[in-house]
């Protein structure tokens, strides 16, 4: 952890990268929250390393920090991809998943993503309901996340009306989603690798 991202993270995010059992894990950890110090430092023109977290009631993270205003933040990772979203104009979720693994679609899309979501993807043949799956699973989780209703719970419906949703393109076996309380003026995208 001696590595430039490492050294924006508090006492606290240290110990408990040191506490993930993989090291691998521990590295992707530690590059996302620093990468997240480091995006939300320069929205908010502080440094990095005086930037306070607390969790809501489900877990979302918010700043906590004076001076932050109504910056919103949420993040994302999967495998090798990590999605960041900032806005100050409402709340925001994302997420993105990549098929690692195979996973009954159909029995999580029943239980999670509801009966009617279940059956549309039981029509679809195995390796575009794999796709498919995606999809839908990140549109849901962007927006509970959005909403700060905890993750994996059962499916409300889509969006509300007044949410603004876009799927995001990640490369192949993977898919992505944000999701706002309202509709951007502007919607920047950077791609970073180190």
């Amino acid at each position: 952890m001696d590595d430039e991202l490492g050294q924006l993270l508090s006492k606290e995010e240290r110990a408990r990268a040191e506490r993930l059992l993989s090291q691998g894990a521990r590295e992707r950890w530690v590059r996302c929250r620093g990468v997240l110090r480091a995006l939300l430092g320069r929205y908010l023109q502080l440094d990095p390393r005086d930037l306070e977290f607390s969790l809501g009631e489900h877990g979302k993270p918010t700043l906590d920090t004076p001076g932050a205003g109504p910056l919103q933040f949420n993040l994302s990772h999967s495998g090798e991809i990590a999605l960041y979203a900032v806005s100050d104009a409402g709340t925001v979720g994302i997420d993105v998943e990549t098929a690692r693994r195979r996973v009954d679609e159909l029995g999580v899309a029943a239980r999670v993503l509801g009966d009617a979501e279940a059956a549309r993807l039981g029509d679809l043949d195995p390796e575009t309901r794999i796709g498919e799956f995606l999809r839908a699973w990140v549109l849901h989780e962007a927006a509970i996340k959005c909403r700060g209703a905890g993750l994996g719970r059962p499916s409300e419906g889509s969006p509300a009306r007044e949410q603004w949703t876009a799927e995001l393109v990640v490369g192949p076996g993977a898919a992505a989603a944000v999701v706002a309380e309202r509709r951007p003026s502007q919607l920047d995208l950077w791609e970073w690798s180190g």
